[in-house]
């Protein structure tokens, strides 16, 4: 396996860990997944894609919320979550990592009613080890560090990874998270998504640093650098990483360079600021294309199996959808459930008070 790069110190242009090229051949001494595990990589990545689709076409039908497609960051977000053991391992998600939360266990009707305004959308089932979905950007990395800490507290043989993107590393969240999960050897890997843009923010405006990555060393957190397009490169990173955390060695930060293939959720409009120039380097590195060729150069990925993946996907998103609409309302109740434990008397009286008023107006 390449061994990922670590900034310690280095000069010059920096490559980051690739193993697979653009048109699907393995890189000299590179060693990819195992075939069954790229086939069940490739199949979520093609079913969040297909969420994906339908899921912004309800937003512009009215029927969906404000949602954040995973279109262009599929190898990065499965190639991470490919690294992790979902029965001790945790995932602590930004809101671009649909595939995580599948394969930690989430239920893909629970992801869509989180969507639908649902209160059913925020619960997680047991025995799924995920943190809630976090809009503010960066404020789940001091939860993620305390989860991580405590865990090795309790002797857990357990690791967790965090996402954010390239926006969340320039809040003092991400900075104090570092520091801490340095200080402690926290079992934490801190997964950055560098898509090019925070909204609207290129990149080259958030920092004159050479790479997000060489951030880490700084706090005594290993800093590595993979092409994000690349499944097999980023298993292999994150792979190493898991290892590292496991083993009680501490940390690692993951800058993982990939593209935002769209818009930063479907309330924006990037044509009003990306650039022809700005994509040009990204044509022709579609993660699911690049995983496809490669199977396909081993007579694994055929026009029939392609089809009967692409059938499945598309089945188990109009099941999901199907169940999320079937689900009955909260109702007004919901407003005031969930928020205390023991509700203080002025909790209870507005309780009292707004449900007397709704059943008068709808009697």
């Amino acid at each position: 396996m390449h061994e990922p790069y670590r900034f310690a110190p280095a000069e010059g242009d920096i490559e980051p860990l690739s193993m697979l090229d653009i048109d699907g051949a393995l890189h000299p001494g590179a060693v990819a997944m195992k075939d069954d595990a790229a086939l069940d990589a490739l199949e979520l990545m093609i079913l969040t894609r297909t969420f994906d689709e339908k899921a912004t076409s309800l937003q512009r039908q009215g029927r969906f919320g404000t949602f954040s497609a995973v279109r262009g960051q599929e190898a990065s977000v499965v190639g991470a979550a490919s690294a992790l053991d979902p029965s001790r391992d945790w995932v602590v998600p930004q809101y671009r990592e649909l595939p995580a939360l599948l394969r930690q266990g989430l239920p893909l009707e629970n992801f869509a009613l989180y969507f639908m305004g649902h209160p059913l959308g925020g619960v997680i089932p047991d025995q799924v080890n995920i943190l809630p979905i976090q809009i503010s950007l960066a404020a789940q990395l001091p939860q993620a560090v305390g989860l991580a800490w405590g865990l090795q507290h309790q002797g857990q043989d357990a690791v967790v990874t965090v996402f954010i993107g390239d926006g969340a590393s320039s809040e003092g969240d991400f900075h104090e998270a570092l520091n801490l999960a340095g200080v402690r050897k926290a079992p934490v890997i801190f997964f950055l998504q560098n898509n090019g843009w925070a909204i609207s923010t290129p990149r080259r405006a958030q920092s004159a640093a050479r790479t997000l990555a060489e951030r880490g060393p700084g706090y005594g957190v290993d800093g590595i650098i993979v092409d994000g397009n690349d499944l097999f490169a980023v298993d292999a990173a994150m792979t190493e990483a898991v290892r590292k955390a496991r083993a009680g060695e501490g940390p690692t930060l993951i800058e993982s360079l990939t593209w935002r293939a769209g818009a930063h959720n479907t309330a924006d409009d990037p044509s009003r600021y990306v650039t022809a120039e700005d994509e040009a380097p990204w044509a022709g590195t579609d993660p699911i294309e690049r995983v496809e060729k490669y199977l396909t150069s081993r007579g694994i990925w055929t026009e029939e199996l392609a089809t009967e993946v692409r059938q499945r996907c598309a089945t188990e998103v109009d099941r999901a959808l199907k169940v999320a609409r079937a689900t009955p309302p909260a109702g007004p109740a919901a407003l005031f459930d969930h928020v205390y434990a023991s509700p203080p008397a002025r909790t209870v009286a507005q309780r009292t008070h707004w449900l007397a008023t709704y059943e008068d107006r709808h009697a």
